[in-house]
């Protein structure tokens, strides 16, 4: 369980058993608060002693310090001044977060000599806080003795000249944060308890936010002709559902843009059926799905300027006698034809109709879709990056500039006529997997197919949204990759 940080800004606050967080800049002799924390001077000599010269996000931790208000003092060092970024912020909250320990109160002094702290800048240490706190541990009926103590509430006091606008800008960071542990819950929750139907749930909660949300169900969506979906679900006796999400909080005048998840709750690769070993991981295979919901979370809670579509694709795949085979030829929303190939490229047919039905009815100004599609995306960019597809160059510029920005890193891969032709089939339209070679690229042609000429973008995210490095604010397995990117995407480009 998450522990809860009651976050609050401030001009000055009581050290009265407090864990006082100083930061301090590489360089600089003293760090923030050092007049209030330690009259005595003990700092001095502790960060002599332990080599502290404040390197980013390395950390000096001071038990009951002599003369001191405080119980403990933190210092966090941030690094060179002409260093320091805007994520370094984020990283700081999440490095503090982590040296809380059993404090029931903390105050943190964020303005280091040295530096200009503004309210954004405050507002994102706390959203590292937030992100930094977040665990998955719903199903431990037992804990380690150390975690029975900690405290399930911590009061948070961030002590900076910049309070006022700090207060402002962290509500904006606290829907952020909602929407990424949002998207890492439902990624880590085990596949019994999250199918299509229930996932489909979790989409209509947004109702409270002011979501406009339908669900259309195997009954609906057979009358709309989504025999590429469908023919995914039909192997598995849960239903499958298509979450459609409207958030409009721009003018009635301008055209949406939308997003689309992959939602494959489990993955077994059906009769294409994957190897045991790992298996259990593609409970994760709706990461996609998971970030678009956790994306119109942000947008609703923040409430965004903007016009916004998510739609979800939601079902599972598993190998019954009435599962889809290879050498099956499926009919797609769009009317053009597919040969299954392999079972296990079911992402693609969620999406070829998921993509169709968001373009036909919603006419965005552009679509990106987010899907764990390929394995093959990781052994090109590993789990640090994720694969980034388009037929728009701004689009791609725009998605990637956001990326930098997050730090949820993009790398645009190809896309062309040659590798288009790998994917024909000589029974139908086209196939849904040519083999290993290039099957990254070959899975986004397949997409692109399904696009017209409406502006798109596809993210493979296989690699980073689950199972990515661990980082300052983020130490699950479920990463929430993607709220945070699209969110910076839509604030920096298309809100009035």
């Amino acid at each position: 369980m998450s522990a809860k940080f009651d976050i609050s800004f401030a001009n000055s606050a009581s050290l009265d058993d407090a864990c006082a967080v100083l930061l301090q800049l590489s360089g600089e002799n003293a760090p923030a608060g050092q007049a209030q924390v330690d009259p005595s001077g003990v700092l001095e000599k502790a960060a002599r002693v332990a080599g502290f010269t404040a390197k980013s996000m390395s950390v000096l931790d001071v038990l009951a310090p002599q003369g001191s208000p405080a119980d403990r003092i933190v210092i966090i060092g941030l690094g060179k001044a002409a260093k320091l970024t805007a994520h370094d912020w984020l990283r700081a909250g999440g490095t503090a977060a982590a040296h809380f320990k059993k404090a029931e109160k903390v105050v943190i002094y964020l303005d280091a000599l040295g530096v200009e702290v503004d309210g954004k800048a405050a507002a994102d240490f706390a959203l590292g806080l937030l992100l930094r706190a977040y665990s998955f541990d719903d199903y431990k009926t037992k804990k380690k003795s150390d975690e029975d103590k900690t405290p399930k509430s911590v009061d948070v006091t961030i002590v900076t000249a910049a309070h006022a606008q700090a207060k402002h800008a962290f509500e904006t960071a606290y829907a952020e944060a909602g929407g990424v542990i949002l998207a890492r819950d439902l990624v880590n929750l085990p596949p019994n308890v999250l199918g299509p139907v229930e996932f489909a749930e979790k989409a209509e909660e947004l109702k409270k936010l002011g979501v406009d949300v339908e669900i259309l169900g195997e009954k609906e969506m057979k009358k709309l002709g989504m025999g590429a979906l469908l023919g995914v679900a039909q192997g598995s006796v849960r239903p499958p559902r298509l979450a459609i999400m409207q958030w409009k909080g721009g003018s009635k005048k301008d055209e949406p843009i939308a997003f689309v998840g992959k939602g494959v709750v489990f993955d077994t690769g059906g009769i294409s059926l994957k190897p045991g070993a790992g298996m259990e991981d593609m409970k994760g295979d709706m990461g996609g799905a998971a970030a678009v919901i956790g994306l119109m979370h942000t947008l609703a809670a923040r409430k965004a300027k903007a016009n916004v579509i998510g739609v979800i694709g939601l079902v599972e795949n598993m190998p019954d006698g009435n599962a889809q085979r290879p050498g099956d030829i499926v009919t797609s929303m769009s009317g053009q034809t597919i040969e299954i190939i392999n079972t296990d490229a079911e992402g693609r047919l969620v999406l070829a109709d998921a993509l169709w039905y968001t373009n036909d009815r919603f006419k965005p100004k552009f679509m990106v879709n987010l899907a764990t599609l390929t394995g093959a995306i990781t052994v090109a960019l590993g789990n640090l990056q994720a694969g980034l597809f388009s037929n728009d160059d701004e689009l791609a510029e725009r998605l990637t500039k956001a990326g930098d920005v997050t730090q949820e890193k993009l790398w645009r891969m190809p896309l062309g006529k040659d590798y288009d032709k790998i994917i024909d089939s000589k029974f139908a339209d086209m196939k849904n997997s040519s083999g290993r070679l290039a099957g990254s690229v070959t899975a986004a042609q397949f997409l692109k197919r399904f696009v017209g000429d409406t502006p798109w973008a596809h993210l493979d995210i296989a690699g980073t949204a689950m199972g990515a490095p661990l980082t300052e604010i983020n130490q699950s397995w479920g990463t929430g990759y993607g709220v945070r990117l699209l969110n910076e995407l839509v604030r920096a480009n298309y809100e009035d």
